[in-house]
């Protein structure tokens, strides 16, 4: 009797709990690759295998090799030629990974490969096809030394971003970490081009106060099925990342419409998220594409949105009809209770930025967390595997402590 195995990584993604359990309730064998030495909280789970392999923040092609040797030792365990084994990319530098990767002995990619995982790797590149596809995208000059920073400032004013070009920035044969650096003046730009130090190529923006939102699809041969959105309640940290709380909304029609075109322009094969800011006029301003499972697929699994396991049918085989008749509800809320922690501390920790001019305030932020309504969901929570939500929720304040401190 065959099976399908499906190898999944990085074990540290947020979104791998969700993934996990997404696939093992379609009834798939799931197996997952970790960084040696780093927790996380699906290594807590009854429903998985970890195995570990070297950091690619450490070495690329150690990483690489030794992802090789999972598979190799998946294939050896496996039963017959009928059996079915995929790997399924949780995050960036795994996106990174399975584009280097042959793959041959009954092994398949759910996720992008060669010129697709450049598309989800290349924000440059994403962002040319977002305005070519209607989307407003701020103006935006790609920098690859201090000057040419200085000159976007000297030219659009204050304040901007400064952000990395690519989703894995590789220095010496290891992913490098680059921060985001919001400037509302001169010294705050100094300060960022003194810590950035010309290690990788930026993206230089003017810097847009709203509210992140999210699109969703699946995307197959005949268009997109399965669409989704959110807007975020609250972020993590309000100067700038995931959210700690988002809630579901309708699509929108012109939304949808530019998204519908960016995914035939690029030939766009099967699940993606969109990530769009909306400032204070209405106005919703392109960000950038995520080609691979996105933090927030708690809140897709609560309106029955499988779309983990619909990646997997589609790879499987293209052709299938998995999510064609599926459609989104609105109004729901879904919470991350370690980030909910984590953003009253950041609240009270105050902005790093004056171009941060609607900082929340602390009792308000409280208030806002505490209202707690019936139906609300959290992510990473399941009853048959209660340890993975304790997990998260710790490893999610410890780690971010030490951000804190920086």
């Amino acid at each position: 009797m065959s099976r399908t195995t499906v190898l999944v990584g990085f074990a540290e993604a947020l979104a791998a709990p969700e993934v996990v359990w997404s696939l093992t309730d379609e009834g798939f064998r799931v197996v997952a690759f970790a960084r040696k030495g780093r927790k996380s909280s699906i290594r807590h789970s009854r429903h998985v295998v970890c195995y570990e392999i070297c950091p690619p923040e450490v070495d690329m092609q150690t990483s690489l090799y030794e992802l090789r040797m999972i598979m190799a030792a998946i294939n050896k365990e496996s039963g017959g030629e009928s059996d079915q084994r995929l790997l399924f990319p949780l995050d960036d530098k795994a996106v990174w990974l399975g584009s280097r990767l042959e793959f041959e002995n009954g092994w398949r990619l759910a996720g992008p490969p060669g010129n697709k995982a450049e598309l989800a790797l290349n924000k440059c590149l994403q962002i040319q096809i977002a305005r070519d596809a209607g989307f407003d995208v701020p103006e935006t000059v790609l920098a690859r030394n201090a000057s040419d920073v200085r000159g976007f400032s000297g030219t659009k004013g204050f304040p901007i971003i400064l952000k990395a070009a690519e989703c894995v920035p590789i220095v010496d044969n290891r992913v490098v970490t680059c921060r985001k650096w919001i400037c509302a003046n001169h010294r705050e730009l100094e300060h960022a081009i003194e810590e950035w130090n010309e290690r990788v190529p930026l993206l230089v923006q003017p810097f847009v106060n709203g509210i992140g939102e999210g699109l969703f699809g699946l995307a197959v041969g005949d268009g997109v099925r399965a669409w989704s959105a959110h807007r975020r309640l609250r972020m993590m940290n309000p100067q700038g990342s995931g959210s700690s709380a988002c809630i579901s909304r309708p699509v929108s029609e012109d939304l949808r419409c530019k998204a519908d075109r960016f995914i035939k322009m690029t030939g766009w094969r099967g699940i993606f998220m969109m990530e769009l800011l909306r400032d204070s006029t209405g106005k919703a301003w392109f960000v950038e594409l995520n080609g691979r499972p996105w933090g927030s697929m708690a809140l897709s699994r609560c309106q029955g949105l499988e779309y983990p396991a619909w990646q997997i049918r589609l790879a499987i085989d293209e052709h299938s009809s998995v999510g064609k008749d599926q459609s989104s509800t609105s109004g729901v809320a879904c919470r991350h209770l370690g980030r909910e922690f984590m953003h009253l501390l950041f609240v009270l920790r105050g902005s790093k930025s004056k171009a941060q001019e609607n900082w929340p305030s602390f009792w308000r932020a409280l208030k806002e967390i505490l209202c707690i309504h019936r139906g609300d969901a959290y992510y990473n929570w399941r009853r048959d595997d209660p340890m993975v939500f304790v997990a998260d929720c710790y490893y999610t304040i410890y780690s971010n402590l030490f951000k804190v401190r920086d």
